[in-house]
């Protein structure tokens, strides 16, 4: 049991029966009144998030929770099948674990998995990820001293804002937790 004045990013609590990671906390104090803890919890089963609001005192259970890293090798029917790096074991797990993020996903790429009882129940892309650029409107000249954004379809089906410069073909690199363009890959 720890209080709320404790919590910090990335902190799994068992909170009204249910496993959350918290994902944001803020520290919030108004002149005379008292100081509370407003949180953003992440569902780990549904991926749902959640604001909820602490006492400073309030006091919430921890989960032990283990991370590993597992390589994603392919898609069976609405299962992930992800391979133990070491010792090549695999295990299907559902697709809802990556939410949006599925749309990134490529073989053989890494994910950082949360184990709770030897059982996955979160898996998390990397931070960014480079993917190749399948469909996008063709240059039009001049449009770069406007500067404007076009749309652009990736493998795998994400759709991205990118800069007018960018070509059908070319890898570039996106930020999975926000979905935008960063770079060209290098």
């Amino acid at each position: 049991m720890i209080k709320a004045s404790e919590l910090s990013r990335g902190k799994v609590v068992i909170y009204e029966g249910k496993m959350y990671t918290v994902k944001d906390l803020t520290h919030v104090s108004k002149g005379n009144w008292r100081s509370y803890m407003q949180v953003k919890l992440k569902d780990f089963k549904t991926g749902q998030i959640i604001d909820q609001r602490f006492n400073m005192d309030d006091r919430l259970e921890t989960a032990f929770v283990q991370t590993k890293e597992y390589e994603y090798l392919y898609r069976d029917g609405s299962d992930l099948v992800l391979a133990d790096p070491e010792t090549y074991d695999q295990y299907p797990v559902p697709d809802e674990l990556l939410g949006d993020g599925l749309k990134f996903l490529q073989e053989n790429m890494r994910l950082t998995c949360s184990l709770v009882d030897g059982k996955i129940v979160s898996a998390e892309l990397p931070n960014t990820v480079e993917l190749k650029v399948v469909d996008t409107p063709p240059v039009v000249k001049g449009a770069t001293a406007t500067n404007q954004p076009k749309d652009a379809v990736l493998e795998g089906g994400a759709r991205v804002r990118v800069p007018a410069f960018i070509q059908n073909g070319e890898m570039i690199r996106v930020d999975t937790r926000t979905g935008e363009y960063i770079e060209r890959a290098k």
